[in-house]
C-alpha cells in the first residue's frame, strides 16, 4: 500500500472561526509527512462566512466543496469521501481538536491494515460529554459489533478500496457507527491506535444533548434492520490496539513497531504476517 498520498476530508458547518486554522495546520502537518496530498473542505451549507474564508486562504492543496444548503455531517462527509482522489483517504473535524501529525503513523498503519481509527486520550471534552459516549460506544459495540472503543473519534484513515465499499447512507452523526459497523459485516480488519485530544479551538459544537436520543433511536433502529435481519456478517477478527507510536516523516518511512501492549487485555498483532486477533 501506498501511504505517501492522502486525501484528507474536513467537513464544516458554520465553522468561519476556525476553518482558516484547520486548514493551515492540515497542510503544515501534511506537507512534512506525504510526498502528495489534499485537504478537502466539505461547507455543509454554512450561513457565517466558512466557505469565503476557505478561499481567501488560497491553500495550494486545499479543494472547496459546498453544499447549497445543510445536509448533515454524514452527508458532509460522503461528498468529501467520493470527491477525494489519492489511495488513502483519511477524515478529521474542522474545530482543531487533534494532532494531524498523527497522520503519519495512522497512515504507515494501513499498510497492513485497511482502516485504521484513532481514539482520543485524556479527552478535553466536558465530563458530561465523556460520560454519555461512554454509554454510546457501550451500545454500539454490543449492539452493532463496532469493535471499537471511540467509534466517534474523528481522526481515521481507510484505503480507499476498502472505503468504496463504507461509503455511508447516514446524513448525521450515525455515520461512524454506520461505517464500523459495515466494517465487521465485510470482515475488513482494522487497528485502532490513541491520539492526542484538544480543546475545541473555537466556535460551537454542533453536537449538542438534543443530539442523544436522536442518536440513540437511529441506532436501535439501524440494528434492528442492518444487523437482526441484515446481510450475515463475514466472520472477522476483533479490533487490535495498538500503543502510541512515533509519528514518521518523509525521510524517515514507515512506523517502527512498538512492543506488544496489552491494551486493556486485548492482544496487539505485530506487523508483517499475523493470525486473526482473539
Amino acid at each position: 500500500m501506498d501511504a505517501t498520498s492522502l486525501s484528507l476530508v474536513i467537513p464544516a458547518y458554520n465553522e468561519a472561526a476556525v476553518i482558516a486554522r484547520a486548514v493551515r495546520e492540515a497542510e503544515a502537518a501534511l506537507a512534512g509527512r506525504f510526498a502528495d496530498f489534499e485537504v478537502v473542505v466539505v461547507d455543509d451549507g454554512s450561513r457565517d462566512g466558512t466557505a469565503a474564508a476557505v478561499e481567501e486562504l488560497a491553500a495550494p492543496h486545499t479543494c472547496l466543496v459546498r453544499h447549497p444548503v445543510n445536509r448533515g455531517y454524514g452527508a458532509a462527509l460522503r461528498t468529501g469521501f467520493e470527491a477525494a482522489r489519492f489511495p488513502l483517504v483519511a477524515f478529521t473535524d474542522a474545530d482543531c481538536q487533534f494532532d494531524l501529525a498523527e497522520l503519519g503513523t495512522l497512515a504507515a498503519l494501513a499498510d497492513e491494515y485497511p482502516i485504521v481509527a484513532g481514539y482520543r486520550v485524556n479527552r478535553k471534552d466536558h465530563w458530561r460529554r465523556r460520560f454519555f459516549s461512554w454509554g454510546y460506544n457501550r451500545l454500539a459495540r454490543g449492539l452493532c459489533g463496532t469493535r471499537v472503543r471511540d467509534v466517534d473519534c474523528a481522526l481515521k484513515v481507510f484505503r480507499r478500496d476498502a472505503l468504496a465499499r463504507l461509503l455511508p447512507e447516514s446524513r448525521g452523526f450515525f455515520v461512524n457507527t454506520e461505517m464500523m459497523t459495515r466494517a465487521r459485516q465485510l470482515g475488513l480488519p482494522l487497528i485502532e491506535v490513541p491520539v492526542t485530544h484538544r480543546p475545541r479551538a473555537g466556535g460551537d459544537s454542533k453536537v449538542s444533548l438534543r443530539e442523544v436520543p436522536k442518536t440513540a433511536a437511529r441506532l436501535l433502529r439501524f440494528w434492528w434492520a442492518n444487523v437482526v435481519f441484515g446481510p450475515r456478517p463475514v466472520v472477522t477478527p476483533a479490533a487490535v490496539f495498538r500503543a502510541r507510536v512515533a509519528v514518521p516523516t518523509a525521510d524517515r518511512g514507515r512506523v517502527p513497531a512498538p512492543p506488544p501492549s496489552t491494551g486493556r487485555g486485548r492482544p496487539v498483532v505485530p506487523p508483517g504476517p499475523r493470525r486473526a486477533a482473539s
